[in-house]
């Protein structure tokens, strides 16, 4: 066998012994790829070194060799920028999300209720067999936000007494532990539902929404269209205990009441009930009144106590419209909000089925202050013929009604010292002049669920809570198991480029020595 040709060989043993030190270094064990480059890479470059030795040095300084080797030697030098460059990425780790809706990136709320963590918390995730690759990724995306979340992977069958312990019944389900509180999420294990774990986790006392009832509100257990099933179960994702009021028959709005909800009043209240309302506001209490058209007329009274007008008119838009929606222009679309904590950094679109004007009126009214929440766009208005809208389906703007851009909602604080109660104290109150927005059929339409929420979480004192929750966006993306993961690995990282590499040098050879 000729130098020539052993000097080939050489230079295959030599590709064939860089390509399995970079297995090596890059992948977690020594595998079957690692053995065969290193041991066939060995021989043949023994086989080398062996048949020419006597013209070993004729042949080193031959140009061809020379041009061989500073091939060899580039590619080497070039393979191992790409082992540190992994090393360095390994780590000082960060991602970057190119997606068009971040469906790779966390919402602004998980990674609000991840920074405000102030002690280690751990999650430990029971999946069959110990692996799911969805789950695992979600996860890592905590983990990457926060060095003070952990988790752990667990083979039910293989932890048994861990499952036991935690009472693991079904798969998947993570336990989520945060000191000395604990928290549990099974099934459906989406970002949203994790979040609403930590939240549950880290939150030391619940808070109660009371939905006002006996009026012909819209009823937090009906899963109709027209119910509020999901703006309870919503509620109770941030963390809210749920209850429905009926001041009928009591004296005064429960003391348990963190929030007070009156949305959608059809039938009229008695006096005492009114009068049980205005007690509650007074007593430095937190409402949410939802007064769409020709409804809860005798809150309207109540709230302009508090610098809140609650017009009569229904709010048109033929301009600004949802598409397809009714050409009469009643489903409003707003994406204009005032400046409050409700709204900080909201630029999101709402929509609103059918609303009135709901307009700041605090002038002269010592210390309350009203801001404007939520405005419509300039083409709309604030219908004031209500009759020929419900009644003939005509809507036309003149000089009566209100003009854009109109108010849907305000949102009202009352320092009670400073409006002469005698008494240190805060009254929160929000009027919003439409209650189909939060009915079943609208709340997850847009961005009304993550505008309530916040609004709530205002009202109830918990404004680290406000922000744009997850959305429920899949992404476009194959999930693939360990083994899949690691054959494409090795064909695209490590055998295309080796066997591209090795075919050049041999037709570089082959020309050479012609």
């Amino acid at each position: 066998m000729g130098g020539r040709s052993t000097s080939l060989f050489g230079l295959w043993g030599l590709v064939l012994l860089a390509f399995g030190i970079v297995a090596f270094v890059v992948t977690p064990a020594a595998s079957t790829y690692v053995f065969l480059h290193v041991g066939l890479g060995f021989l043949l470059v023994v086989l080398y070194l062996t048949a020419s030795r006597d013209s070993l040095s004729t042949v080193l300084g031959e140009r061809s060799t020379k041009y061989g080797a500073n091939a060899v030697v580039y590619s080497l030098i070039f393979i191992g920028v790409l082992v540190v460059a992994n090393w360095l990425a390994s780590r000082h780790n960060h991602r970057w999300d190119l997606t068009s809706q971040n469906v790779f990136s966390l919402s602004t709320q998980s990674k609000s209720v991840l920074a405000k963590l102030e002690q280690p918390l751990t999650v430990d995730a029971f999946v069959e067999a110990g692996s799911d690759p969805q789950l695992q990724d979600l996860l890592d995306s905590y983990r990457y936000a926060s060095d003070k979340f952990t988790f752990h992977m667990v083979d039910p069958d293989k932890e048994r007494d861990l499952a036991e312990r935690y009472k693991v019944t079904e798969l998947p389900t993570i336990h989520i532990q945060y000191g000395e509180q604990t928290a549990t999420v099974a099934r459906e294990l989406t970002e949203q539902s994790i979040t609403n774990g930590l939240i549950k986790a880290t939150r030391t006392t619940k808070k109660v929404a009371c939905f006002l009832d006996g009026h012909g509100e819209p009823d937090p257990e009906n899963k109709e269209a027209r119910g509020f099933s999901s703006l309870k179960d919503a509620l109770t994702n941030e963390n809210y205990e749920t209850r429905k009021v009926l001041l009928a028959t009591e004296q005064d709005v429960p003391a348990e009441c963190t929030v007070l909800i009156a949305a959608g009043t059809e039938k009229p209240l008695f006096d005492h009930e009114v009068s049980a309302l205005s007690t509650y506001l007074r007593a430095g209490r937190s409402a949410l009144f939802l007064i769409g058209p020709r409804r809860g007329q005798q809150l309207v009274g109540l709230v302009d106590s508090w610098g809140v007008k609650v017009t009569d008119s229904v709010v048109v838009d033929q301009v600004v419209r949802l598409f397809q929606g009714p050409a009469l222009g009643l489903q409003i679309l707003a994406s204009t909000y005032g400046t409050h904590p409700i709204t900080t950094d909201f630029r999101e679109r709402t929509i609103f089925p059918m609303s009135r004007a709901v307009q700041a009126n605090a002038a002269g009214k010592t210390g309350i202050s009203a801001i404007e929440l939520v405005k419509s766009s300039p083409s709309a208005w604030g219908e004031a013929d209500v009759a020929g809208v419900f009644d003939r389906g005509e809507a036309a703007e003149d000089d009566k009604d209100i003009k854009g851009p109109v108010s849907l909602a305000v949102a009202v604080t009352g320092k009670h010292k400073d409006m002469g109660f005698g008494k240190d104290g805060e009254t929160k109150l929000v009027v919003v002049g439409d209650s189909d927005f939060a009915t079943n059929q609208f709340l997850s339409q847009l961005f009304n669920r993550d505008l309530l929420l916040n609004t709530m979480n205002w009202l109830g004192g918990q404004e680290e809570l406000i922000s744009i929750r997850p959305r429920a966006i899949q992404a476009s993306r194959a999930q693939l198991t360990p083994d899949e993961s690691r054959r494409i690995f090795y064909l695209a990282v490590l055998i295309m480029p080796e066997l591209l590499l090795l075919l050049g040098l041999t037709v570089w050879w082959r020309r050479s020595t012609k």
